[in-house]
């Protein structure tokens, strides 16, 4: 588990150095056999560390005013001021990548580690300064395997059988990206899903938040927060209802509406609100009229169905099936392997497209949606 992985105790080794251009736009940490690991770009962004790499000796060399660590891949030892000292864990090469162990950086440089076990995050903290980065087990993120797979399954939950359409997501590798889309590029707007999806050059696309569906008027707004580059798409102040959201590294998380609130303006690179929250550390939390929801078709309704949900291994699963509850939906979703998990708008709105056609087609043109390009 990723949380033991992390723990404090069990801290000793981290990595650092240059990572190809494809690469260089998410920082993790890798976790194994009880050690973690960091890039040496995170390394470099805390304050008062400077980070030397030095490709034709495979050195690192990390300082901080009087204090230095010079690390060679592969070794387990170090040196410091003239006299070497042993490391735990050697530091190690990962798709050009050098990584350290977190180790190194608690005992020379005093940084300070703590565990985010429900987002799969660790906080590395120096002074004032914090960095969260996503850990992942050492070896789940490779450009080998591809980073978006598509199935129709069977699954067995809530005393039956339903079929699904699911399509698992690895956020960490490097050549996936996200988005959050309105139709046409205009909040209001309605567009089809699929034009949405190709519009924004996305391999794969599920339908988004609710919107006014049945007003007669020419503008359909939205329900819930839209955010996408960092840049707040629709504001929907004092709602309680799951948001989804993730960073520039792709640390994704499900935060209860006025707890996103209070994030607006520090590390948000895209958000989506919808709802109602289905499963929280991969255990069945429901609790939909605390969230603001008033709708049959919510509160005891069954219909077409669309969720989202996140693995322990930062993996993101979007999930259409016909005929389910929210209670069932939760069922499903935890059964599908979710360690969080949320409702998305539903009905005629769930859609789920791929590679130029539908998996899921949506009975309605949507107001909004979640894509995912792959370069």
């Amino acid at each position: 588990m990723i949380a033991a992985a992390v723990a404090a105790s069990m801290l000793p080794a981290l990595v650092l150095g240059a990572a190809p251009a494809a690469a260089a736009e998410k920082t993790f940490a890798y976790a194994e056999e009880g050690s973690s690991y960091v890039p040496l770009r995170a390394v470099k962004q805390l304050p008062g560390l400077s980070v030397a790499w030095d490709a034709a000796s495979k050195t690192a060399s990390i300082a901080e005013q009087e204090r230095s660590a010079t690390v060679t891949i592969g070794s387990k030892t170090a040196r410091s001021g003239g006299e070497s000292f042993a490391l735990a864990r050697a530091p190690f090469l990962d798709g050009g990548t050098a990584y350290v162990p977190v180790r190194l950086l608690i005992e020379r440089f005093g940084v300070s580690v703590k565990q985010e076990p429900s987002s799969g995050s660790i906080v590395l903290g120096k002074g004032e300064a914090q960095l969260r980065v996503p850990v992942a087990p050492r070896g789940s993120v490779s450009l080998a395997r591809k980073p978006v797979k598509v199935e129709s399954r069977t699954i067995r939950a809530a005393g039956r059988s339903f079929s699904v359409q699911l399509a698992t997501v690895s956020l960490l590798d490097p050549r996936v990206d996200l988005e959050v889309a309105a139709a046409k590029d205009k909040i209001g707007s309605t567009e089809e899903l699929a034009s949405i999806a190709r519009r924004g050059g996305a391999l794969l696309a599920v339908n988004g938040t609710f919107f006014d569906a049945y007003t007669d008027g020419a503008v359909k707004n939205p329900y819930g927060y839209l955010f996408n580059g960092g840049s707040m798409l629709y504001k929907s102040s004092g709602d309680k209802k799951t948001v989804f959201t993730y960073d520039a590294n792709h640390l994704a998380e499900l935060l209860p509406g006025l707890d996103f609130a209070e994030r607006i303006g520090e590390d948000i690179d895209g958000a989506l609100q919808a709802g109602p929250r289905l499963l929280v550390n991969g255990e069945t939390k429901l609790d939909p009229k605390t969230e603001g929801f008033r709708d049959p078709k919510i509160l005891t309704g069954g219909g077409a169905r669309s969720a989202l949900g996140l693995t322990k291994e930062h993996e993101l699963l979007l999930l259409t099936v016909g005929g389910a509850t929210i209670p069932q939906l939760a069922s499903i979703m935890k059964a599908a392997g979710a360690w969080q998990a949320m409702n998305l708008d539903g009905g005629a709105s769930s859609g789920l497209y791929y590679n130029g056609s539908y998996l899921t087609r949506p009975g309605r043109l949507l107001s909004n949606a979640l894509l995912v390009r792959v370069r």
